[in-house]
């Protein structure tokens, strides 16, 4: 199979009006009934690693996520996709950002993410086209994030309406039409009211905040912008919610917490069965919550060697 790369992908299904999911990894056992339920599905995703996730959780490297997603890898529904890469972490810490992208990259990632977000707008724009010259001298696309996607942060967020009332945090249109601009990014991760899943101790376990998001807001951002849309923080979010930011420019949907929760609560039971977990919750955001069943067949002219 003669694979169309990440980038062409994620055009193809913003031109169809579709959204590529991406599952993250941060156990290894779950790469196994992800690749399946995608399959099964005949739907098309990302399998994504963070760097929190092999920090915090249990993925241990982006080369041993590589080398898992190697066994099940499936050229007409996967792609291995580099998350969160951050330059200041969630415990604002400083990170050698470039060292770990450089490492996916030669670990054979097909599309890689640098998060800097919690940098004034200029020197975001410095880090992420930094990247952005690494990444396309080897045909790399890049996601950047600009807006701040709350929920990794340590200790409580504050009251959820008060944050979506005030657009705290809110992707600003303007900004994000010289951010692209200037640093080069191919998708832009943005914020209009999602959050991401809580990864502290205390609150890893519990239900998520049930988001929404400003659709109007998404859409000025899409306009001013130019590039595809990614939306993090997808779980929890109401299905009117996602399938309407989808018609306005989201090209890309980050699932974590919705196939995270179900494996850790069932692991005392044997990774069997925590990994059955996996599957079906796939099976149910697959074809129910995202409505991507079949999805591969937008891509079905990939050319045959």
């Amino acid at each position: 199979m003669s694979c169309l790369k990440s980038g062409e992908l994620i055009r193809m299904a913003e031109a169809a009006g579709k959204a590529i999911p991406g599952f993250n990894i941060p156990y290894l056992p779950m790469v196994g009934p992800v690749v399946k339920a995608i399959k099964d599905c005949n739907s098309f995703g990302l399998l994504m690693v963070a760097r929190l996730e092999w920090e915090k959780f249990e993925s241990k490297s982006p080369e041993a996520v590589a080398e898992e997603y190697r066994k099940f890898a499936l050229s007409k529904h996967t792609r291995l996709h580099l998350d969160h890469i951050p330059v200041i972490d969630e415990d604002n810490l400083r990170v050698d950002y470039m060292d770990i992208i450089r490492r996916a990259i030669d670990s054979g990632y097909e599309s890689v993410m640098i998060d800097g977000s919690r940098l004034p707008l200029d020197e975001n724009i410095r880090c992420t086209k930094e990247v952005v010259e690494l990444a396309h001298a080897s045909g790399i696309p890049v996601e950047a994030e600009l807006g701040a996607v709350m929920g990794h942060e340590a200790g409580p967020l504050p009251p959820y309406e008060e944050l979506f009332a005030s657009g705290r945090g809110f992707t600003d249109p303007e900004e994000a039409r010289r951010f692209v601009a200037e640093s080069g990014a191919d998708w832009l991760s943005v914020a209009i009211g999602n959050v991401h899943g809580a990864i502290s101790a205390a609150a890893k376990g519990k239900q998520k905040i049930s988001a929404r998001l400003d659709i109007a807001h998404l859409g000025k951002i899409y306009r001013a912008a130019g590039v595809p849309l990614v939306l993090h923080g997808g779980t929890g979010i109401r299905k009117e919610y996602v399938l309407e930011s989808i018609r306005h420019g989201i090209a890309k949907i980050n699932v974590a917490t919705a196939i995270r929760q179900p494996y850790e609560a069932n692991l005392p039971r044997g990774v069997a069965v925590a990994q059955d977990a996996v599957y079906k919750a796939m099976l149910k955001i697959i074809n129910d919550e995202l409505e991507l069943k079949d999805s591969a067949e937008i891509f079905k002219y990939q050319r045959e060697d």
